[in-house]
């Protein structure tokens, strides 16, 4: 199924000619000649490229073709690299609450302000955050530490309070990870 987007927005001349190979493309060609054209189509499309021959300040995932000599093939291939730097950086970021977590750099980010973490550390965040009802102790331990035995340990609760006391002294949020007698949870 093919979930990428290519609008062409006002250059004509390129889309007739990707349209004419549109059957070898792994991506759909749409054609927008004016704004309210092209703000309908990115609406009505997710994860979209939008091709000009000039920058338009106001457009996000813009892709601009300045050079007039192609080769159609380097372009379907800048093209397909576009499409996965755009799906990378998509699939890169989660919204938690009010913050962003950029799963390549490890950050947690709110108001301009990025706290590093751990990967263990995104890993209890992103596991708590997916759930419904407060994460146990031994829960966490199987799904995040992948401890299988039944030794006495509080690594748990020894990361979670840095990452409690991390997140305070980057932010002042104390009620990030909250908890009670059943586990911790994000609400």
């Amino acid at each position: 199924m093919i979930t990428q987007n290519l609008i062409i927005y006002k250059f004509k001349s390129l889309y007739e000619i990707l349209e004419e190979i549109s059957l070898d493309l792994n991506f759909n060609i749409f054609f927008a000649d004016n704004e309210n054209s092209l703000k309908n189509k990115i609406e009505n499309l997710s994860d979209y490229l939008v091709m000009s021959n000039k920058a338009y300040l106001d457009i996000s995932n813009q892709f601009i073709l300045n050079d007039t000599r192609i080769n159609i093939f380097n372009l379907v291939e800048k093209i397909n690299i576009k499409f996965l730097k755009i799906q990378f950086n998509n699939q890169s970021e989660l919204k938690i609450k009010n913050y962003f977590i950029n799963l390549n750099s490890r950050d947690l980010l709110t108001n301009n302000i990025k706290l590093k973490l751990t990967e263990k550390e995104i890993n209890t965040i992103i596991y708590l955050s997916k759930s419904a009802k407060p994460v146990s102790v031994t829960e966490l331990e199987k799904k995040v530490w992948s401890y299988q035995s039944d030794i006495e340990t509080h690594t748990v609760e020894t990361h979670i309070y840095r990452l409690r006391k991390k997140i305070f002294n980057a932010f002042g949020d104390n009620q990030f990870i909250l908890s009670e007698k059943n586990g911790y949870y994000i609400k």
